[in-house]
């Protein structure tokens, strides 16, 4: 069958050439949302009396009969038919015959694609958030479980403060709560509706696009035809978003990988998220969370890659933004596999209490506590700091730690020490003497708890309203 568009043609396009353009190799990933923007398009026509109604439920039976072959896996999508709408346009006539080819009436393949991207986007957001509900479910779970375990916090990788374990998996709650913010907000600048927008400048016929966003559930249309074929915003700014993502993704699994090994000890992960040697019977390896670590540089390449497409292209639309594609598939591709793995992984992940509190009980980490004591006796912090510096330093020479001191080897730094200092330095007392909103004290994470069930909460409904409009 010659080209739908070969009219203007008079050879043949050379065989490469169909080759190095066609996209039907991974924009059928859209065939579904093709056919469901075409049945609106259609409606819409058939309403306007641009097409007569006989024309348009024979293209709308056509057009359910191919969506249900697609779904079957039944149609042989070919590279000689270019990309998913010529394809589908192709099926569609193969079952209607000519009349089949009215259905392109009033649009062109610029804001058709566009369309189709804007409806498979929409979706993928709503599950995106979804699994990000699931994931920070299975931390609250293990933040409720872990409100008593301490373990060392860190900075600059050094011991630092002792923190509660719950904490530190509510600070991963907080970050995740800030991604789900970001694509329910995308969601808005998704949920807009190109098609209408023709070629670059609208159509000649009088076409309702606002009966079309209502029929596909899109809150508005494009207000500028060039901007509506042209725009890949959208794209970009989910790729940031996953981007960001990742990084937390990717920070998380850089925890995990530490704590797991023998040197930590602190978590365990369970064997169905970890793997073996080939030549070593003894090694279990966090295979999961490295090569989600390791995939956060391919999502951020996807989205270095779309920004550089973009960067110079005039308006409206070039052949260049089939590139908007693969990278976006491939994204939602990786953060899949990813999200749908690092639920169940946490929530199955056993807790080392003991070495953490091991881990407590041999450092410094409660060194700031003693500076404070010295400052509500009247000390300077300046001095203070220098006082406890001092008083480690001794610690170290001597092989000791705090908790081991006398109250006699305290003293030789500060008259200001007594029996009390005890009561400071325990862990317990580390920890919740900082009772400040946001902070590790026990009373105030299971506030933060009680803050992120409830957003959990709200962030389910959402999932429920937002799937029924998406589909």
């Amino acid at each position: 069958m010659s080209k739908l568009w070969g009219g203007r043609f008079t050879k043949k396009t050379d065989q490469l050439v169909e080759e190095y353009t066609a996209s039907i190799m991974f924009d059928k990933e859209l065939a579904e949302e093709d056919i469901e923007g075409s049945l609106a398009h259609v409606t819409m026509l058939g309403k306007q009396g641009i097409l007569p109604a006989e024309d348009v439920e024979t293209i709308k039976a056509g057009l359910q009969r191919v969506l249900e072959r697609v779904k079957a896996g039944d149609i042989e999508f070919t590279i000689g038919d270019e990309d998913i709408h010529m394809n589908i346009e192709k099926a569609l006539i193969d079952d209607v015959g000519s009349v089949g080819g009215k259905l392109h009436t009033g649009r062109s393949r610029n804001d058709q694609v566009a369309t189709d991207m804007h409806l498979w986007l929409r979706k993928r957001v709503v599950e995106f958030v979804d699994m990000l509900y699931k994931l920070q479910s299975a931390l609250i779970e293990q933040a409720k479980a872990n409100a008593d375990t301490i373990l060392p916090g860190y900075t600059h990788l050094q011991r630092a403060q002792p923190i509660l374990f719950a904490h530190h998996m509510m600070a991963y709650v907080s970050m995740f709560g800030r991604d789900i913010e970001r694509l329910q907000d995308s969601y808005k600048r998704i949920n807009v509706l190109p098609l209408g927008a023709g070629a670059l400048a609208g159509t000649t016929f009088p076409i309702d696009r606002h009966f079309v966003a209502s029929q596909l559930k899109f809150d508005r249309v494009y207000e500028n035809s060039l901007d509506a074929v042209s725009d890949r915003d959208f794209i970009l700014e989910f790729l940031s978003h996953a981007s960001i993502i990742m990084m937390h993704l990717s920070r998380l699994s850089e925890e995990l990988i530490m704590w797991s090994s023998t040197e930590f000890n602190f978590v365990e992960l369970d064997d169905a998220f970890c793997t073996g040697s080939s030549i070593m019977p003894q090694k279990k390896n966090p295979d999961v969370p490295e090569l989600v670590r390791g995939k956060t540089g391919r999502v951020y390449g996807n989205l270095m890659g779309l920004l550089t497409v973009l960067k110079s292209l005039p308006l409206a639309y070039n052949k260049d933004m089939q590139e908007d594609k693969e990278g976006m598939f491939d994204t939602v591709k990786t953060m899949q596999g990813a999200l749908q793995l690092f639920a169940p992984m946490v929530a199955t992940m056993k807790v080392n209490k003991d070495r953490m509190r091991q881990a407590v009980n041999q450092d410094f980490s409660n060194a700031t506590d003693i500076a404070d004591f010295l400052v509500g006796k009247g000390m300077p912090f300046r001095q203070a700091h220098e006082v406890i510096g001092k008083t480690v330093l001794y610690c170290i020479q001597q092989n000791k730690y705090l908790l081991d001191l006398t109250l006699d080897e305290f003293k030789q730094f500060s008259e200001l020490f007594d029996d009390r200092i005890y009561d400071v330095l325990q862990p317990e007392q580390v920890v919740n003497a900082r009772n400040v909103y946001g902070g590790t004290a026990k009373p105030q994470v299971l506030e933060a708890i009680a803050r992120a069930e409830s957003a959990a909460e709200a962030t389910a409904a959402w999932v429920i309203e937002y799937t029924e409009r998406s589909n």
